[in-house]
């Protein structure tokens, strides 16, 4: 039975039997979902994906209404959503994944700027993309996403630098560095070197949840409230060992990938 043969169409949402994506393939499957409320972007993006024999659609809806019934009866890995879903909605984002949490979510949008851009990354979007993407690059910010990758453009990136520097600029400096201990620190400067979560366990032999409980005691002692800010004020008050360079893209891009976890 082909892959078409198993799907049907279930007032605005289209399925797979069983929720369960198949395939020949040794790639893992990558399952989407699908919102957007214009039905010929749907009917598009579905065709670009399905020429992926390692990417399926498991739902299509059309409003944010009908992504949040939909989300607990299809499991998915991407949602690809129009931008304009949101408009309105500052805890879309937050809801979403608060009910999915591994679910990474990648926003169509028909114009960006600074502060949009930031608000988005920052609540936990993991990719933001041209409604007029080719299909080329669609499907590749769909694959590096589903890997764990955060997808973000040089202009990006320099808008959500200059917004958390600015941040950081604006907290006291105490007259005296903060007291970090040598595992804190250690904790730091894997961040400033772009390293997420799971690596820094496994470079300092310990679990994921242990480095997130350090991650909270070194936000109350610095003052940051998240990952990314935390990396930013390191950056910018040079709280790393030395002989150790910060890559600062790769500090960025990694926090945005985990901000949504811790």
């Amino acid at each position: 039975m082909t892959t078409e043969a198993k799907q049907k169409t279930v007032e605005g949402s289209v399925s797979v039997a069983n929720g369960v994506a198949e395939s020949s393939s040794s790639k893992p499957m990558i399952r989407i979902i699908m919102a957007d409320s214009q039905a010929i972007y749907r009917v598009g993006m579905r065709k670009v994906f399905a020429a992926e024999i390692d990417i399926q659609v498991v739902a299509q809806v059309d409003s944010l209404a009908n992504l949040q019934t939909s989300i607990p009866h299809h499991p998915a890995d991407v949602l690809v959503m129009e931008g304009n879903l949101l408009a309105g909605k500052a805890n879309a984002i937050p809801d979403i994944l608060r009910h999915a949490p591994e679910l990474k979510i990648i926003v169509q949008a028909t114009s960006t700027d600074e502060a949009h851009t930031v608000e988005l990354y920052r609540r936990g979007v993991r990719g933001i993309i041209p409604r007029s993407i080719s299909p080329d690059l669609l499907v590749k910010c769909v694959r590096k996403i589903a890997a764990g990758e955060t997808w973000i453009d040089n202009q990006s990136v320099t808008w959500v630098i200059e917004a958390y520097r600015t941040q950081a600029s604006a907290l006291t400096s105490p007259k005296n560095q903060p007291r970090l201990s040598p595992k804190e620190l250690a904790i730091i400067n894997c961040i400033t070197q772009g390293k997420r979560n799971k690596e820094i366990a496994y470079q300092l032999g310990t679990s994921e949840q242990v480095i997130k409980n350090y991650l909270r005691k070194i936000y109350d002692k610095l003052g940051v409230s998240d990952r990314l800010e935390l990396a930013l004020y390191c950056l910018h008050h040079q709280i790393h060992t030395k002989g150790l360079e910060a890559d600062p893209r790769a500090s960025i891009e990694a926090s945005l990938g985990e901000t949504a976890k811790l």
